[in-house]
């Protein structure tokens, strides 16, 4: 097992070893119901008198009368339960021994179970058929039919499904009983929310994660981990958490979890295994631009981007240990590549040769033993392979992309500057009737020169400049350049040195007074702040669906009944329907009567409401919400 990197952060969590999912969520269900309401209290803390000893070991103690020790294997993963021992009378099904694994960080399995082979769907308003679906059924593919299906009774993952899921979807009855078990754990995880979605809660989570892992379901397991971390970094009141990030985590996690626990999902929704390097023979590659990498767990590096001779993107990359500096530092460090002497600088504006390539399935370009690279020549943006990046608009560029599930691509483009809007560039392509577009930074660390290069840009109105970037399609037309150049046979472009190669990489390279044009003579003028400003997202009333589905997320199913319970229901319905979103009013409708549902037993009492009836509801409401934002984003870039 490797450590999440996501997970290592938090107080004391550097000395706690990560620990398997497992075994967490067995020391939880292990204990009485009255140890597991002090169960949130006692992990509160109890990381921050962790204690490592000379053979590895780590040790937290509870009072004079018991230590809780952890000694993890040799990958540094507690793997085993008896590798987690306390020396109280109750252990192992003990409080403290709970506690302390859970607040270890959680580890990822090494090993996931076999893939089943299949193309890999497109998370979106497919969730909205709810693991109440029959068998083979369709997804709900309008707003509409997604709302009739949630006002509609919710029956649960039934195990006649696995009959017909084993027939037409190609799942075992396995598989399909343990998505059923994740799916019902999601939904409970929702219902509770951060609020009350504790220790206890997250053990479920984790059971039913480990049930899929052996089932063969690495995708879904993947969510169940993702919601989990998010629960706790949110309690944690983490700085690197965002609710909109865990919002997408559960919709991630009940789409999966549901679709395949219906019986209707392919055999590709359960997720591909391992992402292991093959073999890709012999490549000739040409450098594009450089990207610094720093993640907030203390890891930097750099990777540099390639393109083939046949237009196939990929990449080589350098991260380790080392933060800030390190991403700093690596633009200028040697290639690490089949003995190839240049360094990532060189790379980027030249060429290799590769023998006896390796490719993972996302292009990065492996170092294996037998691989050998020579390098070559690089080539100016626009010729040879580069010449496709800057052919068609943008526009069309972004609409050929996946709408959901991988990263974007690059894309190049020529803009004229426009002018600042807040640390964004406003631009607007080279092609007419093209829409304003928005240059942001890469990345908003001040260290960096992103921001700083984009400052210097926006300084110029009217300059004209190629630009090669990946689109933000969670933002209205939005492009995050990682590099840029000047336009061929353009007269108010930049003026690179030459050993620049006709490109500037905005996260390693500084642009001086000296890379623009002088004077402004010939400029265009700034167009108008109110054409600048337009932003079909912000402007439209959805935010008003997302912030109710982040209150549900926060606070649970109590916290989405309340909020229908006094006059913003029927002002978020009225400003819906009044922009054109009536199946996104429904949805929303739906969904709050569904968490305010308080249903009676025979004899008159208050009985708990269906946690997967209401999961359907909030799932359907995501899905919509998802699939318009993504169609707003979408039109803003045409």
């Amino acid at each position: 097992m490797s450590i999440d990197e996501s997970s290592t952060g938090g107080q004391g969590s550097v000395l706690l070893p990560a620990v398997a999912p497992e075994v967490l969520a067995e020391a939880v269900e292990s204990l009485s119901g009255r140890l597991r309401k002090k169960l949130d209290a006692a992990i509160e803390g109890c990381a921050a008198g962790a204690v490592r000893a000379a053979d590895g070991s780590v040790g937290v103690r509870f009072g004079e009368d018991a230590v809780v020790t952890l000694r993890p294997g040799p990958s540094g993963v507690v793997t085993e339960a008896d590798q987690a021992v306390c020396g109280c009378l109750l252990a192992p099904r003990c409080l403290h021994r709970a506690a302390v694994l859970g607040a270890s960080p959680i580890a990822d399995p090494q090993e996931p179970a076999p893939p089943v082979p299949g193309p890999d769907p497109v998370t979106g308003p497919a969730a909205a058929a709810g693991p109440g679906a029959a068998p083979g059924a369709s997804a709900a593919t309008t707003a509409t039919t997604a709302a009739r299906a949630v006002a509609g009774p919710a029956a649960g993952p039934a195990a006649g499904g696995a009959e017909g899921a084993a027939e037409g979807g190609g799942l075992t009855a396995a598989q399909v009983r343990a998505a059923a078990a994740l799916w019902g754990a999601a939904a409970e995880a929702l219902a509770a929310g951060v609020t009350a979605g504790g220790a206890v809660v997250q053990a479920e989570l984790l059971r039913a994660a480990h049930t899929a892992r052996i089932a063969g379901l690495p995708r879904a397991e993947a969510a169940a981990l993702r919601v989990v971390r998010g629960l706790r970094a949110a309690r944690d009141r983490s700085a690197a958490q965002r609710l909109a990030e865990l919002t997408g985590a559960f919709r991630e996690l009940l789409y999966t979890a549901g679709l395949l626990a219906s019986g209707a999902a392919g055999a590709g929704l359960t997720g591909a295994v391992r992402r292991s390097y093959e073999a890709g023979g012999s490549l000739r590659v040409y450098g594009l631009c450089r990207e610094p990498v720093l993640s907030a767990t203390g890891y930097g590096g750099v990777a540099t981007h390639l393109l083939g001779v046949d237009g196939a993107h990929y990449s080589v990359s350098d991260v380790r240990p080392g933060g800030l500096s390190r991403a700093r530092g690596a633009g200028a460090a040697s290639v690490a590549l089949g003995g190839a002497v240049l360094d990532h600088a060189g790379l980027a504006r030249g060429g290799l040769r590769v023998v006896g390539a390796t490719v993972s399935p996302e292009g990065r370009l492996g170092a294996g033993r037998g691989v050998r690279a020579t390098a070559v020549g690089g080539v100016a943006w626009g010729e040879g392979p580069t010449a496709a990046l800057f052919s068609r608009p943008a526009a069309e560029a972004v609409a050929a992309m996946p709408a959901e599930g991988a990263e974007p691509g690059l894309l190049g483009c020529d803009v004229r500057v426009v002018g600042a809007s807040g640390d964004h560039v406003l631009v607007r392509e080279l092609t007419p009737g093209a829409p304003l577009l928005r240059l942001a930074p890469a990345h908003p660390h001040p260290e960096l020169p992103h921001a700083a290069n984009l400052r210097r840009i926006a300084g110029h109105p009217g300059l004209v400049l190629r630009v090669l970037g990946r689109p933000d399609l969670d933002r209205a037309a939005t492009l995050r350049p990682l590099a840029v150049g000047p336009v061929p046979g353009a007269e108010h472009s930049l003026r690179l040195p030459p050993e620049w190669l006709g490109r500037a990489d905005l996260g390693y390279d500084r642009l001086q007074g000296a890379h623009f044009p002088g004077g402004a003579e010939g400029l265009v003028p700034q167009e108008s702040a109110p054409a600048a400003g337009a932003d079909p997202l912000a402007d439209s009333p959805l935010w008003r669906v997302r912030r109710l589905l982040e209150a549900g997320v926060a606070g649970g199913r109590r916290a989405v009944a309340e909020a229908a319970r006094g006059a913003e229901p029927a002002a978020l319905a009225a400003a819906l329907r009044r922009a054109g979103f009536g199946s996104a009013a429904e949805l929303a409708a739906a969904l709050t009567a569904e968490a305010d549902r308080r249903p009676r037993d025979a004899f008159g009492r208050l009985a708990d409401a269906s946690a997967e009836r209401y999961a359907w509801a909030w799932l359907a409401a995501a899905a919509h919400l998802a699939a318009a934002e993504r169609s707003l984003v979408a039109a803003s870039w045409a």
